[in-house]
């Protein structure tokens, strides 16, 4: 079963990296900032522990370079 949901990513965030699920808005706060990937490969991480499953079933299929981004699980 794969899951595919909208993400909104707020990078460099002085909060401890956290997803946040409001009525159906997931927003997801990583330390990491957006350069050469390094928040991508944290929002990956922080998803992955989150629907328990491995960083391998998480995978960014749109918007690699923005803040808003669509991903899929594979559970």
């Amino acid at each position: 079963m794969t899951l595919r949901i909208t993400i909104t990513v707020k990078p460099n965030s002085k909060q401890v990296p956290l997803v946040v699920n409001n009525g159906g808005e997931i927003t997801v706060y990583v330390r990491q900032q957006a350069i050469g990937g390094r928040a991508n490969e944290a929002v990956i991480e922080l998803l992955a522990e989150y629907y328990d499953v491995p960083k391998t079933r998480v995978k960014i299929v749109k918007g690699h370079g923005a803040h808003r981004k669509v991903v899929e699980i594979d559970k």
